[in-house]
């Protein structure tokens, strides 16, 4: 059984860290393609989704562990909650900002359009993407940790914990 369960884990960590890279494949070149808005629009429809399969996979991983199976959903909202509000936060801004720069840029790709408001989204954007890769990495490694995966010594504290 735990044979199979590492090599599940090892798929969906691919799966996971190949969808991490289109992200910054995509935040690191996709300005080259300003004069291409098709093209342009489509790395950012796929980024975009990207984002929320990341997320949705996070959640199914969390969900899948024992910890939140014996009803212990606490221990790990509190121990995920950065990774997950940094998740759905750098979400919002990629949505808003591809948004805004696809309006800016549909019909004039031949202007370079930058506006102050712009520029600090895309600050902004940029920033939420150095952290969210940095968490989504630790928190993806943490959740293949087998003790989330079955009864322990510690398992057993907390929940005694929690119970009085």
């Amino acid at each position: 059984m735990c044979t199979l369960h590492t090599s599940n884990y090892s798929l969906v960590l691919l799966i996971q860290l190949s969808l991490l890279s289109f992200d910054l494949f995509v935040n690191s070149f996709s300005e080259l393609l300003r004069t291409e808005p098709a093209v342009q629009l489509v790395l950012f429809i796929i980024q975009d989704i990207a984002i929320l399969f990341n997320l949705i996979i996070i959640l199914l991983m969390l969900f899948n562990t024992y910890v939140f199976q014996v009803g212990l959903v606490a221990i790990l909202l509190e121990r995920f909650r950065t990774m997950l509000m940094l998740s759905a936060l750098y979400l919002t801004f990629s949505i808003i900002l591809h948004s805004w720069l696809m309006n800016l840029r549909w019909l004039n790709t031949n202007r370079f359009i930058w506006t102050e408001g712009l520029q600090v989204l895309f600050v902004f954007q940029r920033a939420a993407s150095v952290l969210y890769y940095y968490f989504y990495k630790r928190t993806s490694e943490y959740l293949g940790d087998p003790r989330l995966y079955e009864d322990s010594p510690w398992l057993r504290d907390m929940f005694s914990r929690v119970r009085q």
